[in-house]
């Protein structure tokens, strides 16, 4: 079979990757939300509760931090693996917020006994870290993602396992508390009281035990019996902790190879990789975005767009970065794009994608990997014509406006992987599937 209708079959009958090819909230949400309706079984792999997907369904807005966003589809199995840091309190809090809105939470819910916990003195020092900073603060979400994520390379980290061990959790809780209190007091931060957090993390984690299981053993079962299962990546490839804008990054591998790492499916087991980009760029927090422009993220901004499902912020808008993501491509192994937002410059004319830098007066068509180089790397520009009319309506490529379906074409050649979705509109019906 030709590799170009492999792709094709496999698109509908495959384990796929779903990765942000830019700097994270590409629109993945959405996206997954329209692929589980083929998926059986719905992985978060890495992150927290510091990313957030956004999906509009029937009116309702849900927003989903650390639960896949296929929980919003019946008779799907959501799975949360070994590679996410869980926030138990957080978790608890969005399993009850998605059942006052009638979603179904059961049995459909799994939750690895191997993910790290996100603690009380992770988010103090979190937030510590960021006031020392200055201006060179990072931007984090302050959820303590970082330090948890620390603990765990340190070896030192609590795991859910730990807390469905009430005595072993309260007394390795102990011994945690009393060391970070000892840093807190001398950042002069206000210490953690053991006994307040003892007892709301076993609260905690008497309502999370029955999800809590050996995902990697379900996983494994689920492809033997031929189960197609979709890997929700959260955030973006240029926050990857080591292919990144470091250090203005997250602490988990949000790239294709961090799917395998945090679900314990190995790489010969994934069929496809799907790369998300919008119709532009955007960026929260601090460090480099080399195409950004303030008079496009104003239009943007006072459409209502281009701000944070966590925390709220205003997202940094620039305009289409090729070179980014011809490199998200070559790190992933992307073979197909959807693109995201284009309904967000119906009235944009013309349109600038970036197809090279400009460094020291040498062109770059690949980022480097210096984060001051890249702050100072000039965008090189081509125009393309805008289109100045709706494409929200948009059931079929041949509906867009000549223009659109050329802009569409053009970034995705540029990014080096076939053109597979275009989306339209924040809801599953405004989605054109090639």
């Amino acid at each position: 079979m030709r590799r170009d209708n492999l792709l094709s079959f496999l698109y509908f009958m495959a384990n796929t990757i779903l990765i942000g090819a830019q700097w994270g909230d590409e629109g993945k949400g959405k996206i997954i939300d329209v692929l589980t309706a083929k998926a059986d079984i719905v992985v978060r792999s890495q992150g927290g509760n510091n990313a957030g997907h956004t999906v509009i369904h029937r009116g309702a807005k849900y927003i989903l931090h650390l639960i896949p966003s296929g929980i919003l589809r019946r008779g799907k199995v959501c799975v949360i693996g070994n590679g996410v840091v869980i926030d138990p309190i957080a978790l608890v809090a969005e399993i009850e917020g998605l059942r006052k809105l009638q979603v179904v939470i059961g049995k459909n819910l799994l939750i690895s006994d191997c993910a790290h916990l996100v603690l009380p003195y992770h988010r103090s020092l979190d937030e510590q870290r960021e006031l020392r900073k200055g201006r060179a603060k990072i931007g984090t979400t302050k959820r303590g993602i970082g330090p948890a994520y620390g603990d765990k390379a340190a070896r030192t980290g609590l795991r859910m396992s730990d807390l469905m061990q009430p005595v072993l959790f309260s007394k390795k809780l102990q011994a945690k508390v009393r060391e970070n209190n000892s840093i807190l007091h001398a950042l002069g931060a206000k210490a953690i009281n053991y006994r307040e957090v003892n007892e709301r993390y076993l609260e905690a984690g008497r309502k999370l035990r029955p999800f809590v299981s050996n995902t990697v053993v379900y996983l494994h079962r689920a492809l033997q019996r031929g189960k197609e299962i979709l890997f929700e990546g959260a955030q973006g490839t240029f926050l990857d902790i080591d292919h990144g804008t470091y250090p203005y990054v997250t602490s988990s591998n949000t790239t294709a190879g961090g799917a395998c790492t945090g679900s314990g499916v190995p790489p010969h087991r994934m069929d496809l990789v799907l790369g998300v980009m919008k119709a532009y760029t955007t960026r929260v927090g601090e460090g480099a975005l080399p195409t950004e422009d303030s008079t496009l993220a104003k239009m943007l901004h006072e459409m209502g767009r281009e701000f944070g499902a966590t925390t709220g912020r205003a997202r940094r808008c620039g305009w289409f970065d090729a070179v980014a993501t011809r490199y998200a491509t070559m790190i992933n192994g992307i073979d197909e794009v959807a693109v995201t937002n284009l309904d967000g410059l119906d009235a944009v004319d013309p349109i600038r994608v970036c197809v090279a830098y400009r460094l020291n007066g040498k062109r770059l068509d690949v980022p480097p990997c210096d984060a001051t180089q890249l702050e100072n790397c000039e965008p090189i520009y081509q125009d393309f014509p805008g289109w100045k009319t709706s494409t929200q309506s948009a059931k079929q490529i041949s509906d867009l406006p000549f223009t659109a379906r050329g802009y569409i074409k053009a970034i995705a050649q540029l990014t080096g992987a076939p053109l597979r979705i275009v989306s339209v509109g924040p809801t599953r019906n405004e989605t054109i599937i090639l």
